[in-house]
């Protein structure tokens, strides 16, 4: 089964959840002075060790324009739910995507009602989520900017040659250091062939892995807020995208993702089996000449 089949029972191509800003903390003292590529650094080691994740994501995605998301996802079991929002296309965007044992359940208002005959949830497996670019899976129904972990998104910074300090901002009432960079593919592998020890080569290609599973022209323009316990808060991804299906200037990427809560429980619920219409079916009985799913 491809992105295809789950592109019929869409009624949008729209997806993602709720945004943050950021205030300024000039009023108050900085903290300890550090170097943005030391601090850059700490963060991501600090990365490693997040089980669970509760989040936000606003802002522009190509093809998609303005989206908002809300999800939490936890590691061990890898597990992710998400409500998402074509801003846009107003109550036909509206996703909710679920990730539990490796099955995709996907409803809302954008899918074609019709098709679930009554149900709520259409299911796909194997579906994976939140790992490397060739091993993800979402049928289409996520954008590749938004498959991967974001955990592992917020250290691309660590790959930049010319970080800087920006300023000290709230987050959502939380302290944090703004930095500042851009970073390319090439700058990604050379951070990975000099790193130190093992442990921060394998971020380095975890970070060079999610840099391309951006789709971004070369240069990739991020923003990364830490907070006092050096702890990514939230990043900002800008560039100009290469439009995949011919090779030309794709629309920009502008994407914010806020971390909300790190490390408490996570609980993904499995729909039931009776509130979900296997896509795969729908699938075989279009191939075999039936009717095409979200065909009215």
């Amino acid at each position: 089964m491809t992105s295809a089949a789950f592109a019929v029972v869409l009624l949008t191509g729209g997806t993602v959840a709720c945004g943050g800003g950021a205030e300024s903390d000039s009023a108050n003292e900085d903290p300890p002075k550090v170097t943005p590529a030391a601090a850059v650094a700490e963060a991501a080691k600090k990365s490693e060790d997040i089980a669970s994740l509760h989040y936000r994501i606003t802002g522009t995605m190509p093809e998609k324009g303005r989206m908002e998301a809300e999800a939490s996802m936890s590691t061990e079991p890898l597990a992710m739910s998400m409500k998402m929002t074509a801003v846009d296309q107003g109550r036909d965007g509206r996703l909710e995507i679920r990730f539990v044992d490796e099955v995709m359940y996907v409803g809302g208002s954008a899918v074609a009602s019709k098709k679930l005959d009554g149900r709520s949830w259409f299911r796909a497996d194997p579906a994976v989520w939140g790992r490397g670019v060739a091993d993800n899976n979402s049928y289409g129904v996520l954008p590749r900017q938004i498959e991967g972990s974001p955990a592992v998104q917020s250290t691309i910074l660590t790959g930049s040659k010319d970080l800087r300090k920006i300023g000290t901002e709230r987050i959502d009432g939380t302290r944090t250091t703004h930095y500042r960079g851009t970073v390319t593919g090439s700058g990604l592998s050379a951070a990975r062939d000099a790193a130190a020890d093992k442990a921060t080569r394998e971020r380095q290609i975890e970070s060079l892995d999610q840099f391309y599973a951006l789709g971004v022209d070369d240069t990739l323009t991020m923003d990364l807020w830490i907070d006092d316990d050096d702890r990514a808060k939230q990043f900002r991804m800008r560039g100009k995208t290469d439009d995949m299906r011919d090779g030309t200037d794709g629309e920009p990427l502008d994407l914010t993702i806020t971390f909300l809560g790190v490390n408490e429980p996570v609980t993904v619920e499995t729909p039931s089996a009776g509130d979900t219409v296997d896509l795969g079916a729908l699938a075989d009985d279009a191939q075999e000449g039936g009717a095409t799913p979200g065909e009215e």
